[in-house]
C-alpha cells in the first residue's frame, strides 16, 4: 500500500503533464544508478540505493533532453529509447558485477519480492505493535517506504501552488517568479526517489503501473485537482489490497494450488479500476450514464 501511495501521488502530476511515460522512464532507468551504487559502497541500503537511483535519474533526464534536441525526436520516442538502453545497461550490469547473488537481480527488478518481505516481530498480540524492539525489526522495505511516503505526502502539501500552477499555465509561473524548470526537475527527483523506494519491494512493473493507473482512474472522475489527489490516494491503496488478496487465496478458491505474484496482480487490478472508470464515470466515461450510449 506504501509503495502504491507513494508513486501515484507523484505520478498525478506527471498524467497531468503529459509526461507518464516519464515514470516509466525513471523506474528503469535507475536501474545502473543502483547496482552501481551497491558496487562501488559494498552494501546494500536507504541511503545508498537513493543516492544512486537519484544520479541515475538526472543523467537519464539529461540523455533525454540530449537525445530529444540532437535527434530531433518528439518527447516521447525520446524517453522510450533512454529508458530501454538503460534499463539494459542495467541488467547488463547485474550479471557481469555479480550483484544478483546478494537478491538483486533482473527477477526482482521486473517482479519485486513482496512475499519475501515479513514480519515475525510481533507475537500476535496488539500491545507487540507498540514495543520499540518489535517495531525495530520492521523490515528495512518497508522502514523505507513509509518514510518516503510521509515526505512525498509532505512536498506534494507544501508546495501545491507551484506544482499547481506550474502544471497547468507555466508561462504565468514563470512570470510569478516560479521557475518551471526547476520545479519540474524537483518532480523527476520525486519521481525517482518514489521509484526506487518502491523497487527493490514490488519491482519496476508495480511502479510504473501506479505512477500512471490510479492517477488516470482519478482524472476520469473529477476536475479538482486536490479531490484527484485524495481519490489517486485511494484507489492505489484498495488496488493494493485487492490485488494482494486474490494473489495469495484467488487460485485457491478456484482449486489452484499456488498463488500468484503479489506485484502484478495489483497492477491489474489497478488496470481494471482505470477501464472501469473510462466506461462509466459519470462526466468523462465513454458510457453516458442514463442510456449506455457509446461517446467516442
Amino acid at each position: 500500500m506504501l509503495a502504491c501511495v507513494a508513486c501515484s501521488l507523484v505520478g498525478n502530476f506527471l498524467v497531468l503533464r503529459r509526461q507518464s511515460l516519464m515514470g516509466d522512464a525513471i523506474s528503469h532507468a535507475v536501474l545502473p544508478g543502483i547496482v552501481g551504487a551497491y558496487v562501488l559502497a559494498g552494501v546494500i541500503d536507504a541511503f545508498t540505493m537513493m543516492t544512486g537511483a537519484l544520479v541515475s535519474a538526472l543523467v537519464a533526464v539529461m540523455l533525454i533532453e540530449l537525445t530529444r534536441r540532437i535527434g530531433r525526436l518528439e518527447p516521447g520516442a525520446a524517453m522510450g529509447t533512454v529508458f530501454t538502453v538503460m534499463f539494459a545497461i542495467g541488467v547488463v550490469m547485474l550479471e557481469w558485477t555479480g550483484s544478483s547473488n546478494v537478491h538483486l537481480d533482473t527477477q526482482h527488478a521486473l517482479f519485486g519480492s513482496l512475499e519475501t518481505i515479513i514480519w515475525i516481530g510481533p507475537d500476535g498480540t496488539w500491545d507487540t505493535l507498540t514495543d520499540p524492539d518489535v517495531l525495530a525489526t520492521l523490515p528495512r522495505q518497508i522502514t523505507t517506504l513509509f518514510v518516503v511516503t510521509v515526505l512525498l505526502s509532505f512536498l506534494c502539501l507544501i508546495f501545491f501552488k507551484e506544482l499547481q500552477i506550474t502544471t497547468f499555465d507555466p508561462a504565468m509561473a514563470a512570470t510569478l517568479g516560479i521557475s518551471p524548470t526547476l520545479v519540474g526537475t524537483g518532480l523527476v527527483l520525486a519521481t525517482g526517489v518514489a521509484a526506487v523506494a518502491a523497487f527493490e519491494a514490488v519491482g519496476s512493473i508495480l511502479v510504473i503501473a501506479m505512477f500512471i493507473s490510479p492517477p488516470c482512474t482519478a482524472r476520469m472522475l473529477t476536475d479538482q485537482l486536490t479531490t484527484q489527489i485524495l481519490l489517486t490516494a485511494l484507489v492505489a491503496a484498495i488496488s493494493s489490497i485487492i490485488g494482494y488478496l486474490l494473489a495469495a487465496f484467488g487460485p485457491g478458491i478456484l482449486g489452484g494450488q499456488h498463488a500468484l505474484n503479489a506485484a502484478g496482480m495489483v497492477a491489474v487490478v489497478a488496470g481494471a479500476f482505470q477501464a472501469l472508470a473510462m466506461l462509466f464515470a459519470p462526466r468523462y466515461g465513454a458510457l453516458r450514464r442514463g442510456n449506455g450510449t457509446l461517446i467516442p
